[in-house]
């Protein structure tokens, strides 16, 4: 039975909902930790970034500083990438860890890495479904009207499908981060770790979010077959 105030099939998010706490606990203890670690090389985040780019012939992509703690991105729109407060001007293993990351979206932007650019051309619509589906199938729901709960369903599983792309579009940039590091002198091969330690924190926080996804349509399966007797 569905409650006005209450529905018990919230608790179906409770695996995602401490998945998420655990991923974000990790995330902030991981880079405040080794935020205090210094590499031998004494190189920045951003300036890590330059020669990465460089290196890999993206001259013509600048390297921003936006406010904010880990508040860095690469935008494939204008092909620019953004490194927060915390990373730009610091020369830390974390910094330079998360530099080289978003340095690896725009390795893969540059390369048509197939996942980057399929997500790419998802984000314009999944934004404006993805605020459509929960409201259109609790309608439903409250009117007992099961095509705007089945509509909802189906829009909801364009979101879906949006975080289950970006994992491989994540933990490849990571991946290539850690490739295009070793041998950089940016990074020593013993602080490797530290910065692979970085990046795999990070990649929970998207697991996560897919994970919560899932359970969120699991959760509306249910609800629309109580919908349904």
């Amino acid at each position: 039975m569905y409650y006005p105030f209450f529905d018990p099939t919230m608790i179906l998010l409770v695996p995602a909902l401490l998945l998420s706490f655990w991923a974000q606990m990790r995330v902030k203890s991981t880079f405040d930790r080794f935020s205090r670690v210094r590499p031998r090389g004494g190189v920045t985040g951003a300036q890590v970034a330059r020669m990465l780019l460089d290196r890999f012939g993206l001259s013509s992509v600048p390297v921003n500083r936006v406010p904010g703690n880990l508040t860095d991105h690469y935008d494939p729109r204008d092909r620019t990438l953004s490194l927060s407060d915390s990373v730009y001007s610091s020369s830390s293993i974390a910094a330079i860890g998360v530099a080289a990351h978003e340095v690896g979206h725009a390795i893969q932007h540059s390369e048509g890495y197939a996942p980057l650019m399929f997500r790419n051309r998802m984000v314009p619509a999944v934004g404006l479904v993805s605020n459509m589906a929960i409201p259109l199938f609790f309608i439903g729901f409250l009117m007992r009207g099961q095509f705007l709960m089945n509509l909802g369903i189906v829009l909801f599983l364009g979101a879906i499908a949006f975080h289950l792309v970006t994992l491989p579009v994540e933990y490849n940039a990571s991946s290539r981060a850690i490739a295009i590091l070793n041998g950089t002198g940016a990074l020593a091969p013993d602080e490797l770790n530290g910065a692979k330690r970085v990046l795999d924190a990070a990649a929970w926080t998207y697991v996560a979010a897919a994970l919560m996804a899932l359970l969120q349509l699991v959760r509306l399966l249910v609800l629309r077959g109580s919908r349904e007797r």
